[in-house]
């Protein structure tokens, strides 16, 4: 779920004020009322792994900051984040509880997904760095880049693509070289059998 210091990264760098404009007024378009279900599919790539982990279910945003991400295939759990606590329960398990500053990915994703379906451009940006591209509805791409310097040592960019408001991916890199791709709405029953980081790179850009 992500690379090195902000001020050795490409995308650190400040948007133009028309670009961080017009990011805002995507991100402000995106926004819907509490609670937003998607369905997402998940491709995770670690170097310890010969093939990525699939996983697939449901993304829900709650309100505020309570988010919930149930797993279906290939197993049942539910994580739930509220309070700053992160609870997962799977199946036959007693549940575990930890705090959210343990799971870095889960705060960047906590602070991402909130703020884009809360349309909320102005938790966004206290939150990242953020850099528009694509000119028009037909595909934007949202690149974010922590804020937090200790933040930015495990996830070093999320990239989110998207066409008119409806965002279709959300592709974390963690700074390890790791990897999750969440294809998400409609796009989650095409994730492939076999998925490979290009192949899903291309699908979340148009393909």
């Amino acid at each position: 779920m992500l690379l090195c210091s902000l001020t050795l990264s490409p995308y650190a760098n400040a948007s133009a004020p028309e670009d961080a404009a017009t990011a805002r007024e995507l991100v402000s378009a995106l926004g819907r009322p509490a609670p937003a279900r998607t369905p997402f599919a998940e491709a995770r790539f670690m170097k310890m792994l010969d093939q990525p982990l699939v996983v697939s279910g449901q993304l829900s945003w709650l309100g505020g900051d309570r988010l919930e991400r149930q797993l279906l295939q290939p197993h049942r759990e539910l994580s739930t984040i509220a309070d700053g606590e992160v609870t997962q329960q799977r199946e036959g398990r007693e549940p575990r509880r930890f705090s959210l500053k343990r799971a870095p990915q889960l705060q960047a994703l906590l602070d991402s997904f909130v703020a884009l379906l809360g349309g909320d451009p102005a938790r966004l940006e206290q939150a990242f760095t953020i850099q528009r591209s694509g000119t028009d509805a037909t595909h934007w791409t949202l690149t974010l880049i922590p804020r937090d310097p200790k933040l930015v040592r495990t996830v070093s960019r999320i990239e989110i693509d998207g066409r008119g408001n409806e965002p279709r991916c959300l592709r974390m890199q963690e700074a390890d070289g790791d990897l999750a791709v969440d294809l998400l709405g409609e796009l989650a029953a095409r994730m492939p059998a076999a998925p490979t980081r290009e192949g899903l790179v291309a699908l979340c850009q148009g393909g």
